[in-house]
Parts: C-alpha cells; structure tokens; sequence
C-alpha cells in the first residue's frame, strides 16, 4: 500500500504542479492528502494498478527455485525451515507417502551428527506444529553417492524417542 500511495501521491502533487495559476500550501496538502487516502488499487484515473509483487503462491515457487529447490519440494516446509534458520544444507524437502524427507549436501558419514538431528528435529516440530501431525515421521538423507541417499537421522513414528538413528549403524 505504501509504494503504490506514494506513487499516486506523486502523480497527484505532479499534477497540481503542472496546472495554471498560483496555488497556497493548504491546497497542496489537501491534493496530497485525497491521494494518499485514495484506495490503494485505484489509480489516478480510477482504474486497477497492476500489483508491484506477484501473488504469495509464486512468489514461494520463485524463492524455492532460487534455492535450488525442485519442482517436487515443499514449499511451505521450505518457508518453515528458512524461519527456523535450518535450511543451510538442506538442498530439498519433500512429503512422499506421508514421511518428511528432507534431503542435505551433507556426507554419508555425518550420521547423527548435530546438523543431521538439527534439521531431523526441525522436522518433527514442523509436521506436529505445523500440520498436526500425530505420529511424524522424519528421515534426513546425505547427498546422493554411491548408496543413494542414506538416511542421517530419523524418526519413525510414535515409538521412536530421538532422531539418533540406532540401527543399522550410521555409515555401516
């Protein structure tokens, strides 16, 4: 609202520049002030301005994509992460068969490591705060080698207490 006020008020004080004859300052406050309380979406010829930012849904798909983000990630996940400062190795985050996935640069032996439980946590807090979720289940995966994308950290429902992932052994 604010650009868009200002750029009529603009136009408007341009305007009143522009016209023949002497005009006091009260006149001039008065034009400035029907054009700032003139409806954001309404331009100086009555007619719609085309919005400055794009709608919510592509701007998000806008921001993903600069990520590096595919066209199979969660967006709103993603948003979750970023607001949560947790997303500096995340390359992906995906909802597949009703399981957080979220994919790292990190290597296969970093296996319960502190930014491995980080994000799986993050996770967690997401699915159950966010979506409500009552039984999450999280698996942060290593960048893809030789055995695809092993899993770091997980949590596989309600009889799993931690992210630590206990069996197999991590990198074994």
């Amino acid at each position: 609202m604010g650009v868009t006020a200002l750029a009529v008020a603009g136009l408007a004080l341009g305007g009143s520049l522009l016209r023949p004859g002497p005009q006091s300052q009260a006149q001039s406050r008065e034009a400035a002030g029907a054009a700032l309380a003139a409806p954001p979406d309404a331009a100086a010829g009555g007619g719609p301005v085309m919005a400055a930012r794009p709608d919510a849904k592509k701007r998000a798909a806008d921001e993903a994509k600069a990520a590096g983000l595919s066209k199979h990630s969660d967006k709103k996940a993603f948003a979750y992460f970023e607001g949560h400062k947790a997303t500096k190795r995340v390359k992906d985050i995906r909802i597949v068969g009703g399981y957080l996935r979220i994919y790292t640069d990190l290597p296969e032996s970093a296996g319960n490591s502190k930014q491995a439980l980080k994000l799986c946590e993050t996770g967690v807090n997401y699915l159950v705060g966010e979506l409500g979720v009552s039984s999450p289940v999280v698996f942060v995966q290593a960048k893809f080698g030789e055995n695809g994308n092993p899993v770091l950290a997980n949590i596989l429902g309600p009889d799993d207490s931690d992210c630590r992932v206990t069996h197999p052994e991590p990198g074994g």
